[in-house]
């Protein structure tokens, strides 16, 4: 899935993250984490953005849209931020994928 994603995915970057999207079959609401060991030389650094990237997922898992694979890729400038740059910059790249759906009760 992770190679169909980068080979036929769509491409938001974002300030702090590339979002890549897959529709299609055999698709649903799926989560990949990637963080380079190019970009990250630290394993310490790795993990964080990995743990960052995945928590802002989790916390707004439900305002994204259906059947798709999402692959987030960290990029370096987002060890120098907090958790909520972080979900803000994944909620704007979904919107420009066209996968984010606005809150009824915000």
């Amino acid at each position: 899935a992770f190679r169909e994603a980068f080979a036929r995915g769509a491409r938001v970057q974002g300030r702090f993250l590339v979002l890549w999207t897959r529709r299609g079959e055999g698709a649903s609401l799926r989560l990949g984490v990637v963080a380079a060991k190019k970009t990250f030389r630290r394993a310490v650094d790795r993990s964080r953005a990995k743990r960052l990237l995945r928590e802002a997922f989790r916390l707004n898992r439900w305002r994204l849209a259906g059947d798709v694979d999402v692959i987030l890729v960290a990029r370096s400038a987002i060890l120098k931020v907090g958790r909520r740059a972080v979900e803000q910059d994944l909620l704007a790249a979904a919107a420009k994928a066209g996968i984010f759906t606005p809150a009824e009760h915000d």
